[in-house]
């Protein structure tokens, strides 16, 4: 026996008629029910250009705010801590001036220069007596500035003559 395809027992159900009433209700049913549907989706899709343009918006004002930082970052991105002891006395480099009896020369004319503790003792020179500090040698005193100058002092034993300006 052959079974009937789904055509065929909707066609034999249209024509039965023996239950037209009820299959008009479900059929109207099926067709109001498809009809909602219909407008719910026309619904929806005009207001996905609406949300669109409201997620755009919210987007465009969250990348022009400043990011939200919390104190906490805050201290820890503007500064580095740095925790510092003081050195062991065995690691420190100190230096001392030699007894006198320690000195030791490579010449025997040696001359031993030691500067002098008390300040103010000095007086300043002016350019005519620095240049007779070295009045035997041809020195020259160049202006670098208003205030600094520059001692040049030619050695006296060279033969070469001095190079014209």
């Amino acid at each position: 026996m052959n079974r009937p395809n789904d055509h065929e027992r909707l066609l034999a159900d249209v024509m039965a008629g023996a239950d037209a009433a009820g299959f008009r209700e479900a059929l109207f049913g099926e067709t109001l029910r498809l009809a909602r549907q219909r407008r719910r989706f026309r619904k929806a899709w005009q207001a996905v250009p609406v949300v669109a343009v409201f997620v755009g918006l919210a987007l465009l004002i969250r990348q022009g705010l400043p990011p939200r930082v919390t104190p906490r970052e805050a201290i820890q991105q503007n500064h580095v801590v740095v925790v510092s002891q003081p050195l062991p006395a065995a690691a420190l480099v100190m230096t001392r001036p030699l007894a006198i009896d320690h000195v030791v020369a490579s010449f025997t004319n040696v001359l031993r220069v030691q500067t002098a503790q008390h300040r103010g003792q000095f007086r300043e020179i002016d350019d005519d007596e620095l240049l007779a500090l070295v009045e035997p040698k041809p020195a020259a005193l160049v202006r670098l500035g208003p205030h600094t100058a520059e001692l040049i002092v030619l050695n006296g034993t060279d033969q070469e003559p001095l190079p014209p300006n």
